[in-house]
């Protein structure tokens, strides 16, 4: 048997510093710096951003686990008690924390809606992420709250999804969340950075950011691919005192 994974409580506290780096990069950056270290399967493919409005996701996983409903369990009365493990992890979720639910990729029935949503956004969460779909999603899309899903779903989540564990490593959109892991998403989708590596790789995603604009910027002027893209060491210099002149050193 698998030891338990430790409580967030339990994890030391990651470097602002290197939570910064990775909110400046792109997701494309960030799956290209986890590539380099054999990762190759951390983008959550499918999910897109449901609240336009918000601004990008980055945050701390806090997840929840669905089975299949089962006709004799799942019924409208469950939803007075306000201990039930969907209500009970919105009211969980602390600042900072994305809200991440294994839906095994199933969207006929929604796995939360605009209410919770709502309740997320007061209690400072940095987000949500579903592999399965959303209900009220004309409200969702008005909220500051970054929110990523598979789609819209009218049914409530009773009729295809029994919410059961919180805080235990989960499958989401095929790919291995851990609590504690960080989320970021951004226009192409989410990716998950397991925890252990944020220190590893934030900082060289902004470097690698930063030079890809730089190249980005050159290519538009007309600079062709060879020598640019990769950059050889020619531009590499160039890029260097480009760095230099608008950052004195």
């Amino acid at each position: 048997m698998t030891n338990p994974p430790p409580a967030l409580s339990d994890l030391a506290p990651l470097d602002p510093d290197d939570l910064a780096a990775l909110g400046a990069a792109s997701t494309a950056t960030i799956t290209t710096q986890l590539f380099k270290h054999g990762l190759r399967n951390t983008f959550l493919a499918g999910l897109r951003c449901q609240s336009p409005h918000a601004p990008r996701l980055l945050g701390e996983a806090f997840t929840l686990r669905y089975i299949p409903a089962r006709e004799d369990l799942d019924v409208l009365d469950v939803y007075a008690d306000y201990d039930h493990p969907q209500r009970l992890a919105v009211e969980s979720v602390g600042p900072g924390q994305v809200l991440v639910v294994d839906c095994r990729e199933q969207g006929r029935a929604a796995s939360a809606g605009h209410i919770l949503l709502t309740r997320l956004a007061a209690r400072g969460a940095a987000g949500m992420v579903t592999d399965g779909t959303l209900r009220d999603i004309g409200g969702i899309a008005e909220l500051r709250l970054p929110v990523f899903a598979a789609g819209a779903a009218a049914m409530t989540n009773l009729a295809q999804h029994h919410a059961v564990d919180l805080q235990v490593p989960i499958g989401c959109a095929g790919v291995a969340v851990y609590p504690g892991d960080v989320l970021v998403g951004d226009a192409d989708g989410v990716v998950c950075v397991p925890r252990h590596l944020v220190p590893v790789i934030a900082r060289p995603a902004r470097e690698q950011e930063e030079l890809e604009t730089y190249l980005q910027q050159q290519v538009a002027l007309g600079a062709p691919l060879r020598g640019t893209y990769p950059p050889d060491a020619r531009t590499l210099r160039a890029y260097d005192e480009s760095r230099s002149v608008v950052e004195p050193r």
